[in-house]
């Protein structure tokens, strides 16, 4: 039999040596957010410099991986390789005499209007924002909620409580 001396140093042995190595890959992961995040600062800074307002006719949207988008070959290449297989909201539409194919905002893909004239906030092939060109605005209709869903709102409003998604604003 082991003495319980030895057992509890390896252990404690074991414990400190998984403490070191967790702790090791939080410094890590903090330096590699910090230098993320100043990265996309600079990048939001660019956005924001490059800004024009323009009136299209939007076509289609739809999510599709960014190889496949249609985009000049030029852009692909220049594309990081994790991003060609990610999908990405891409909305083709009329601006001015031409077609073109732009990537939408994840926030406001949802809310773009399909096969109406838009007011767009682009920069470069990257739409910002959208505005309906004459003032109407879409309601975007709701997802169907699930049983279960539905089920927590039921016995949360039976509680007297309100629902979680409510109190967020």
């Amino acid at each position: 039999m082991i003495p319980n001396i030895l057992m509890i140093n390896t252990f404690s042995i074991v414990m400190l040596s998984i403490t070191g190595v967790l702790l090791i890959a939080v410094i890590v992961l903090f330096f590699v957010g910090k230098k993320l995040d100043k990265k996309q600062s600079e990048q939001q800074k660019m956005l924001d410099a490059n800004r024009q307002s323009v009136s299209m006719l939007i076509i289609d949207k739809k999510k599709v991986r960014f190889k496949d988008a249609g985009f000049p070959q030029a852009v692909v290449d220049q594309a990081p390789k994790m991003s060609k297989l990610l999908k990405v909201p891409v909305v083709k539409a009329k601006v001015g005499p031409q077609i073109v194919t732009l990537i939408a905002d994840e926030k406001i893909f949802d809310s773009i209007p399909v096969k109406k004239e838009v007011k767009a906030i682009v920069s470069g092939m990257y739409i910002v924002s959208v505005k309906n060109a004459h003032g109407k605005t879409e309601v975007v209709p709701q997802k169907k909620k699930s049983a279960f869903k539905k089920t927590v709102e039921k016995l949360q409003e039976k509680a007297g409580a309100t629902p979680v998604s409510k109190n967020k604003k």
